[in-house]
């Protein structure tokens, strides 16, 4: 507030001003104070509007998702699933995630291995038969492993429960003699859509890297963590929903390996045979704490997270 020294009445004394004139003057001041507040006030406001915020329901994706990024650990000719106690008896296969999986892993040791995932609380085992080109082992650099509520109508997405503790699961198979032999997997190029997706190996253009699809059974039985054949406990949805022999929808996991190598397809070899032989294997160790709180804040509610499990 400004304050004006008067002056007695009826003084008018040189270079003073009329009483009215400082009437007006204290008037102006007033309203210059009170435009500075409002200034002020309203920069304070838009500070806190440009503030960032929790994200708006309209930036969710609605897509049922969320992952695990799980580099490659070590290689070893052991598959614990279908040959378990017998270190060596397999093709060579590359594990992903746990690093201590080996011919004799079973929940208890793979509880007390490390990962090499993100999320670290995934202690889940990943494995496949080793991509050869010529006599070189080639490692995938990319290494995604979704878990996904696609392939169920949404009103099954809503239904879906996490996996049990020590599930093991092989989708693919290794032992196909030709593309269509009940196979799954694909084989694609990256950012080039123009290469048709194959069963078998393809020939990526310079530059691209191969990449390989693997999309694991989401219905389960409800019972077994394993069966004899080491599929018959897991079943393909029908009709966008899980048949009543299996009649309880989990996650479809979907394994996305991109490897370092294009052109001629006809050097690459799988451990296990051709392109169209790749098989993955999945070993359940996610805490169930972790898994249910994905599976209840990602898939039910159809929302894309990420490796921690948020939007």
């Amino acid at each position: 507030m400004l304050f004006l020294s008067r002056r007695k009445p009826g003084h008018r004394g040189r270079g003073t001003l009329p009483p009215w004139r400082y009437r007006i003057a204290g008037l102006a001041a007033a309203a210059l104070a009170l435009t500075l507040v409002q200034a002020n006030a309203g920069n304070a406001a838009g500070d806190r509007a440009a503030q960032p915020g929790p994200k708006a329901a309209a930036d969710v994706v609605r897509v049922a998702e969320f992952l695990a990024e799980c580099p490659y650990t070590h290689r070893a000719p052991d598959d614990p699933i279908v040959l378990p106690n017998l270190p060596g008896a397999s093709h060579m296969h590359s594990f992903f995630g746990n690093d201590t999986t080996n011919a004799h892993s079973d929940l208890a040791s793979l509880e007390k291995g490390r990962t090499s995932c993100s999320p670290t609380t995934d202690l889940s085992s990943y494995w496949v038969p080793t991509l050869y080109d010529g006599a070189k082992e080639v490692e995938p650099t990319g290494t995604t492993f979704y878990y996904l509520g696609e392939g169920v109508r949404d009103d099954v997405i809503r239904t879906i429960k996490p996996f049990p503790r020590g599930l093991r699961i092989v989708a693919g198979n290794a032992k196909a003699t030709g593309p269509d032999d009940n196979t799954i997997s694909r084989w694609s190029c990256l950012h080039h859509g123009e290469v048709n997706p194959s069963h078998d190996f393809v020939n990526c253009p310079a530059g691209s890297m191969l990449e390989s699809y693997l999309d694991f059974p989401q219905c389960w039985n409800g019972t077994d963590l394993d069966s004899a054949d080491h599929k018959s406990h897991m079943a393909y949805p029908v009709g966008g929903a899980c048949p009543s022999t299996h009649p309880v929808a989990v996650p479809k996991l979907r394994q996305v390996l991109r490897y370092p190598v294009n052109g001629d397809p006809a050097r690459l070899r799988l451990a296990s045979g051709r392109g169209y032989t790749m098989h993955g294997d999945f070993f359940n160790v996610w805490p169930e704490a972790e898994m249910a709180q994905r599976v209840r804040d990602c898939i039910n509610a159809i929302i894309k997270c990420g490796a921690d499990g948020t939007p």
